[in-house]
């Protein structure tokens, strides 16, 4: 059965009225599962706390403690130009990051396969010593070290499509061959990173502004598609980013809809092959609620495929 992932603490992290990642994204997601009827066929779980513990496995201890301490009681802290701390922005991390590891203990012991988690904030930029780009701790990080530590897997595979690189989880990756971080993103465009060069697990697909559907699926098929065979990945993350869309205004590659679901598609062939359909997807980006919500149902009706 489909899992979905989610926890109330989420709605109360509050980056300010002029920041994209707002509430109303969670809240757009929600009333888009009701009217597509796809309630009735999600099992529901609130996401714990993540523990010091689990994201020290891919965070600095020192780091860690730092976003702790900046936590405000009450108004908010500007880490950066684009990362903010509210009162409840340090729960709403939290809730995240044990979402995932939650996620991972779900689909290993059985109980629920696939797993989507509707959570913010996102993750894929924050580094291994660093915050940056809406993001605290790498959620999707965090649950792919919980399964290469707690349930003895050998190789897990995360692949990314938001728009921007996931910079983060390729800091924390980078030599790390247990994993293969596949990713694509527009270039050149935030974060400015992930066309250098890379170590063997890191394939990367910068794309152009305006690259449209053909000739994005055309190099992820390309890219990504030979590499996940080749590596049999025993678990396959998903750092779910919607905010390609078209209909987006943080970027320029122009997808829709008909994309998410055939990339989703695609990739739970890989994962019935090789990963016994284990499959975990995580929300990073997607700005216009509209678009996202609808993107977020075709991606939850093609993991149900």
């Amino acid at each position: 059965m489909l899992a979905m992932i989610s926890h109330p603490d989420c709605l109360d992290h509050d980056p300010g009225p002029w920041h994209p990642d707002t509430a109303a994204r969670l809240n757009a997601i929600n009333d888009q599962v009701i009217r597509s009827g796809l309630e009735f066929v999600i099992r529901h779980y609130d996401a714990p706390l993540a523990t010091r513990a689990q994201l020290e496995r891919v965070h600095d201890p020192a780091y860690v403690q730092r976003v702790f301490d900046m936590a405000p009681a009450e108004g908010s802290v500007e880490i950066d130009g684009d990362t903010v701390m509210s009162a409840g922005t340090l729960n709403a991390a939290l809730r995240a990051a044990g979402a995932g590891v939650m996620g991972v203990d779900l689909i290993m012991k059985q109980e629920a396969c696939p797993v989507f988690c509707a959570i913010r904030p996102p993750g894929h930029h924050a580094e291994h010593d660093k915050a940056m780009g809406f993001c605290l701790f790498d959620n999707i990080a965090v649950a792919a070290a919980h399964a290469l530590q707690e349930h003895g897997l050998s190789r897990v595979a995360i692949v990314d499509f938001d728009v921007h690189h996931g910079n983060g989880t390729e800091d924390i990756f980078r030599n790390e061959p247990r994993v293969l971080f596949c990713s694509s993103f527009q270039h050149p465009f935030y974060p400015f990173t992930g066309h250098e060069a890379r170590t063997a697990n890191l394939i990367g697909v910068p794309l152009a502004a305006d690259t449209g559907s053909a000739a994005y699926r055309k190099a992820v098929a390309e890219h990504w598609f030979p590499a996940l065979e080749a590596f049999q990945p025993e678990f396959l993350f998903i750092s779910a980013g919607f905010d390609a869309h078209v209909l987006d205004d943080m970027s320029n590659l122009n997808l829709t809809e008909a994309d998410f679901a055939w990339l989703t598609s695609e990739l739970m062939a890989i994962a019935r092959t090789h990963c016994q359909g284990r499959i975990l997807s995580m929300l990073e980006g997607g700005y216009d609620p509209g678009a996202l919500a609808r993107s977020v149902v075709s991606h939850l009706k093609a993991l149900l495929d």
